[in-house]
């Protein structure tokens, strides 16, 4: 079957915003006038086609990224394409993969996974709230995998509504250089439709769902702001094009094609963001954010070629994106499916693959049979005979893959880049409520276990029982949630618990010894460790300093690997130890009776005590907090984040709220959610994120030692 769509026609994009931005909105509009859906899901009612787990409904939260493909001609060729015929429709259409991503901080591995794989972004801003701390957060990780992206101030038919706030919190907070491709005609209740600046020309939204665009004269009133506004756009997007620069500076007109043009390349290199405006509850400015996704944002030709390396000889391999590559695909999610059991979904980067081949997965050197391909739109599917570069799908049944594997052509092996996710901070233990559950929740977890890399199982040597860790407590509230419904597993668990770690904040030195003789050959492992403070966020460096052959090399090994099991454990409280560098520089070794295992043992032992005498300290995770408060609440508020050891770093104000920007340690913010609402009346809400580790003060630390102990 010969590929439908050139790649230079597809896009892949991802839908990312903080919480309650409006993005599962925004796609469901898309959807809608892109002919995907014939009705307009609504996250208030709770039918939405890209939020369809039962949770996801009945919180009007994202949890899963949901991936669907829709098609669209742009608005500009709309009116001649309905008048040909059907195969000219094909011509101008384009193929649009999108990925509607969630957007609070405890479900962050979603995001991280599809922008991995995306080549451009949708960043969508509440038009009251503008920039939010998830924001900062989503956009700092699009700026990780350098997506090239546009962005969308949405809900500006909302009290409060005030666009150049936005575009100052943008500018403040994202990114210099925001291109404002749109102005709002009005706001709040008086929001009725948009200019564009570059064609100077006004459009409203008709019809029941605003489907009918109407393309009218600028209001009289907004001429002179318009005229004042497209010259400073034209002014921004000369300067990344020195030709440009030469005819605008001479005092020429630049048409709307080149400043088109300029305004592509200069969003591709990250130098300019374009942005529009709209209200996609009221059915305002959808169609031409498609456009802009068409106009700006890349096709994967338009991106560096993808790099890996060959892991038999480790020389680095690229894949081009194009049908006669080598195939390779990168899994980025894993999901338990209720009907076909186990999907992969990957993005496939190079090369054509037909259903029923062979491919090997390179990071676990084995072999998959490719039994089904599948499109996915949501959680509805549609099987195709083969998949092409550029496409995003998912394989059904895979035995052996896991997020982040390479997927590849067995006679032309490469690994792709990895996705690295964030350690989970908070933990709680769980039992099943029956013993007849037991073995159903220890295959419940490992299946949720295998879906979401932030979400690990442990279990506890020396109680025996099972501990779960996540992003947060809604994270791990939803994954009990999941076990009940999707499993039939109910389990009791306990009350939450935080992800302290160890560190040293001083050098000292240790022994460790070895020596046992038991008749026949003993043990024997002699070492000498060095212990020193690494900086904050660094993890473990080993540094082997032996000169001479004191330990023979084949012994190291098993020396880093007995101080990477005594990490495991601290010696205040017994938490994994962080940020600290061991040297091995001396020891001594018998002929007969060194062994490894000796000398793991001594490296053991050597590092526990070094860490006694460089003064071992607790660490915390701490939260990048955001409360939202009515002004009559304010010091109520403000005096609990004080008790709950919050150090204010800004207060502002908006319309008729109090906003507090606040660091607390996470062992403070456990049922928060329950006292913020009490405070205020029902009226306040927090946000609330991931931002750093810090020292425990030594009050607290000798309550958690005690505790722990």
């Amino acid at each position: 079957m010969p590929r439908q769509y050139p790649l230079e026609k597809y896009r892949d994009i991802g839908i990312i915003a903080h919480i309650d931005a409006g993005k599962t909105t925004v796609s469901e509009r898309i959807l809608f006038y892109t002919g995907i859906s014939h009705k307009i899901g609504e996250v208030h009612t709770g039918d939405t086609v890209m939020d369809w787990m039962e949770q996801e409904r009945e919180r009007g939260i994202t949890i899963t990224a949901a991936a669907t493909t829709c098609y669209w001609t742009p608005t500009y060729l709309g009116a001649q394409v309905s008048a040909n015929n059907n195969s000219n429709k094909r011509e101008n259409e384009y193929r649009v993969n999108i990925i509607d991503t969630p957007g609070h901080i405890d479900f962050t591995v979603e995001v991280q996974r599809s922008l991995r794989v995306l080549d451009g972004g949708v960043v969508v801003f509440d038009g009251v709230a503008g920039v939010e701390p998830q924001s900062e957060t989503v956009w700092r990780q699009a700026d990780k995998y350098k997506v090239p992206r546009i962005c969308f101030v949405n809900k500006l038919d909302r009290m409060g509504a005030d666009f150049e706030k936005v575009l100052q919190s943008i500018r403040d907070r994202l990114h210099p250089k925001p291109a404002v491709l749109q102005w709002p005609i009005g706001l709040e209740e008086k929001f009725e439709g948009i200019i564009d600046l570059l064609k100077q020309q006004a459009f409203y939204f008709e019809g029941e769902h605003g489907e009918q665009i109407i393309p009218k004269e600028i209001p009289a009133d907004f001429k002179k702001l318009a005229e004042e506004k497209r010259r400073k756009l034209v002014e921004l997007i000369a300067e990344t094009d020195d030709n440009l620069l030469h005819r605008y500076l001479e005092g020429q007109e630049i048409g709307f094609e080149d400043l088109k043009k300029a305004l592509r390349q200069a969003c591709l290199k990250g130098e300019l963001i374009p942005v529009l405006c709209g209200s996609a509850l009221k059915n305002k400015g959808v169609q031409l954010l498609l456009d802009a996704v068409v106009d700006y944002l890349p096709s994967p030709l338009d991106l560096p070629d993808v790099k890996g390396f060959n892991p038999e000889n480790q020389k680095e391999e690229i894949r081009a994106p194009k049908d006669d590559q080598p195939f390779a695909a990168l899994a980025f999610k894993i999901a338990a499916d209720p009907f076909v059991g186990s999907l992969t979904y990957f993005r496939v980067y190079s090369g054509i693959l037909k259903k029923g081949s062979y491919l090997l997965n390179a990071n676990k050197n084995s072999q998959e049979r490719i039994g089904r391909i599948l499109r996915m739109h949501a959680n509805h599917r549609e099987e195709l005979e083969e998949i092409c570069a550029g496409d995003l799908g998912a394989f059904v049944g895979l035995k052996n893959t896991t997020t982040g594997d390479t997927l590849c052509d067995p006679s032309q092996p490469v690994i792709l880049e990895k996705i690295v996710f964030p350690e989970p901070v908070i933990s709680i233990r769980i039992e099943p409520k029956t013993k007849a559950d037991q073995e159903k929740m220890s295959l419940a977890l490992h299946r949720l276990q295998e879906e979401d890399p932030t979400f690990k199982v442990v279990g506890d040597p020396d109680t025996g029982e099972t501990i779960i860790w996540g992003m947060g407590e809604l994270h791990l509230e939803i994954i009990v949630d999941r076990m009940k419904r999707e499993f039939g597993v109910e389990g009791n668990v306990g009350r939450p618990q935080v992800a302290y770690k160890e560190t040293v904040v001083g050098t000292a030195e240790a022994e460790g010894r070895y020596i046992r003789q038991s008749g026949g050959r003993g043990q024997y492992g002699h070492v000498w460790l060095k212990v020193e403070p690494l900086e904050r966020g660094k993890g473990f460096e080993f540094v082997n300093a032996i000169r001479g052959g004191t330990i023979p090399s084949e012994f190291i090994p098993a020396v880093e690997k007995g101080v990477k099991e005594a990490m495991d454990k601290g010696v205040l409280a017994g938490y994994p130890f962080v940020d600290t560098q061991v040297s091995l520089y001396d020891g001594s070794f018998h002929e007969v009776d060194s062994s490894e295992a000796a000398f793991k043992i001594a490296g053991s032992i050597a590092f526990q005590e070094a860490a006694k005498r460089a003064k071992t300290i607790l660490l915390e995770p701490m939260m990048k907090v955001q409360v939202i408060t009515p002004p009559d609440f304010l010091g109520e508020v403000n005096g609990d984040l004080n008790a709950r050891r919050g150090k204010i770093e800004a207060l502002t104000e908006r319309i008729g709220i109090n906003v507090i920007d606040v660091k607390v340690p996470l062992a403070e913010m456990f049922g928060y959610a329950t006292n913020i609402r009490s405070m205020t009346q029902g009226r306040g809400s927090f946000t609330m994120e991931f931002n750093s580790y810090e020292e425990v003060p030594n009050n607290i630390t000798q309550q958690i030692a005690e505790g722990k102990k």
